[in-house]
This record gives structure tokens, sequence and C-alpha cells, in this order.
């Protein structure tokens, strides 16, 4: 066999094996996979083309596309003044290293350590890969967290910082964030940002604890007293509205009184002007009746005329 004919009968099986190759390498490079906790944005000739969601996707082969797939439903943290490692917490005061991120001035000039966490997630997968370079996106979401803490806890005194202001900060801070990362266009949003420990200065522990208990007692007072006057307060107002029914019955009372009154005495004043002797009589009898009348029911009068006794009247042409 010739030289040329054992070319010719390999030159088959590396076409066969070359083709095989082509198919599988077209095949591999143009299917990939999106998990379901990302998005995925593809590139054709390094331009942006597409952002494609879960699932399995198509692209062309050979490096034509390419494909780069972004947690953007995984929720991040990053951790301010201390670290956990290995189920360890390690503080500012544990790690030198870490002080110069929790250590702060406050508005009445106090320095605080402040530990804190922040939470986001990647809402736009396209600008978190081409607006910021790759080895500066986490410090970028560092820095600008530092910064808007270190505002917010240095307009503020230290105990409105280690109390009452927590809320309001920690509000503040994801507002601020997510403003200044709009503006970076990093494609990021801050979710919630958590305070965790604030500590006040060296040497001064027992002073800021007996400052908090005194707050808490102060506040303990002031609800108490709240209950105390939100108990009373109904109390007295239904005391009061009482009072004023049993005023305004009486005054009633006395007003259907002295209408009852004058009623009666106009009709007393009709019949004494149709008949004056007989209802001067009748008046004479029934004041003198009022006055001799006994606690027992007896009378001087007898108006039944059971025991009458008349009498003649002596004062008229004397004794008859």
């Amino acid at each position: 066999m010739t030289q040329k004919e054992k070319l010719q009968r390999l030159r088959k099986p590396v076409l066969r094996g070359a083709a095989i190759v082509v198919v599988l390498g077209f095949i591999l490079t143009s299917v990939f996979i999106v998990d379901q906790t990302e998005d995925s944005v593809v590139t054709r000739f390094g331009k942006y083309q597409s952002t494609v969601g879960p699932g399995l996707h198509f692209k062309l082969p050979f490096g034509i596309d390419r494909h780069y797939n972004v947690p953007t439903k995984i929720v991040q943290t990053e951790q301010f003044g201390f670290r956990t490692t290995g189920g360890r917490v390690i503080t500012a005061a544990g790690q030198a290293g870490l002080s110069h991120e929790s250590t702060m001035l406050t508005g009445d000039l106090n320095i605080v350590d402040v530990e804190w966490i922040i939470q986001y997630r990647i809402n736009d997968p396209r600008a978190w890969l081409f607006n910021v370079e790759r080895d500066v996106r986490v410090s970028t979401i560092r820095d600008v967290s530092q910064a808007v803490i270190n505002a917010l806890v240095g307009d503020r005194a230290i105990l409105d910082v280690m109390g009452p202001e927590r809320t309001a900060i920690e509000s503040n801070a994801v507002t601020m964030m997510n403003t200044q990362l709009q503006e970076f266009g990093l494609g990021v949003s801050v979710i919630s940002v958590q305070l965790q420990n604030i500590v006040p200065p060296p040497g001064v522990q027992a002073a800021f604890e007996d400052v908090n208990k005194a707050i808490q007692d102060m506040n303990r007072l002031i609800n108490e007293g709240k209950e105390a006057y939100n108990t009373e307060i109904p109390k007295a107002a239904g005391e009061a509205e009482q009072m004023i029914q049993v005023a305004q019955g009486y005054a009633t009372e006395r007003v259907n009184r002295a209408n009852g009154d004058v009623a009666r005495f106009n009709a007393v004043y009709g019949e004494y002007r149709r008949a004056p002797d007989v209802t001067r009589n009748r008046l004479y009898l029934e004041t003198w009746e009022s006055l001799f009348s006994e606690k027992d029911g007896s009378s001087l009068v007898d108006r039944d005329l059971d025991n009458f006794l008349p009498l003649k009247n002596l004062g008229q042409g004397g004794a008859q």
C-alpha cells in the first residue's frame, strides 16, 4: 500500500472525527441554562444583546454570543464593624482592621462604634456587568454605605443614636443609599439596613448604661402616667355627665312645678272671680286643715260633716 493510499484511508476517520467535534462544539456553545435565582445577560461580539430569565436558552455558537449569569433573585449581605466567620463573630475590638469602618463621630462630638449590616439585591444585571468594573462593585457598595451611615450618625447626638433615632437612621439610610447607587448606575437596590451593636466610647460604658436605664425608667413612668390618665379621665367625664343630667332633670322638675303652680293659681283665680265668697271660704278651710293636720291623719275639720256643730255668727246683732 502506497503512502497516498494510507493518507486517503485515514482522511475519512479524521474528517468524521472533526465533524463530530464541530457538532459537539456547536451544541455545547449554543445552549446554556439559567438557574431560578439568576438572570443571564447575552452579548454578541462583546456588545449587549439581551437579558433572559431562568430556563434553557440558545445562542450563537463558538463564542459569537456569550452569556453571563447574574444572581438577581438572591439577597446579598454586607457586614460593617464585625465579621461572621465559621459561626464566630469578630468585632472591631477583636480585629483592629474593622475599627476604621465602625468608629464614628456623633453630632455632639462623641466617639461611638456602630455595627450594622445591609441587604441588597441586583435589579439590573446589564448595569451590574457593564457600568462598574468587576473588582470595585462590592467595594463601591460598602463605600456608599459607610458614607451614608457616617453622615446620619454625625447629625445626631450619641444618646439619640443609641436610643430613639435608631429606626429613623435605618429608614433614612435605605433611601440615601439607593439614591447614590442609582446615580452611580450600579444596578443594585438596598433592601434593608439594620443597626447592630452601638457601643459608647471606652471608659464611660457604665455611665451610658446608667443614662439608658434612667431613660427607660422615664419612659416607663410616662407610660404609667398616660395609663392612669386614660383610666381616670373617662371616669371623671362620666361622673360629670351624670351630674349635668341630674341638674338638668332638677331644673326641668322645678320649671314644670312652677308652671303647674301658675296654672293652679290661674284656675283658682278664675273660680274666685266667679264666686269670691265660696272660694274665700274654701281656701280658708283648706288653710286651717293644713295647719292643724296631724301625722296620724286626724284633722280638726270634718270633711264629711259627720260631727259638724253649726255655730251662729255672734258678731252681727249680738246673741239671739
